[in-house]
């Protein structure tokens, strides 16, 4: 069974920077990507950073602030986050996307709330 673990989240102030971390277990599959997702309360799923075989993907609301990498044998991804806003609280979730199969795989989510 597939399990994601995300680690790195908790109280950060305005202005600071944060560093999610995502390691994959239970699986062989290849990797087609590795990524992050966040949901505030009372707003829709957004997409943070993706990274695949194909390149990376950032989200509007993330461009030039975020930069993620992920370690394929290490089956880990990693999101470094800068200048971080309040409106960056939201519990962000990993997902990891197989190659050769339609699915996705979630972690539990781990809270990141920026607060003064």
């Amino acid at each position: 069974q597939v399990q994601l673990v995300e680690s790195g989240g908790g109280l950060e102030h305005p202005g600071g920077s944060l560093r999610l971390s995502c390691v994959a277990s239970g699986t062989t599959l290849s990797i087609y990507g590795m990524g992050w997702v966040r949901q505030a309360p009372g707003k829709q799923r957004e997409l943070v950073a993706m990274v695949t075989v194909d390149g990376t993907k950032y989200g509007d609301s993330v461009q030039d602030r975020a930069i993620i990498s992920m370690d394929n044998v290490k089956k880990m991804v990693t999101l470094q986050m800068n200048s971080l806003r309040p409106d960056d609280t939201a519990m962000y979730y990993c997902n990891l996307k197989p190659q050769g199969i339609s699915v996705t795989y979630w972690g539990q989510g781990t809270q990141v709330t920026v607060s003064s």
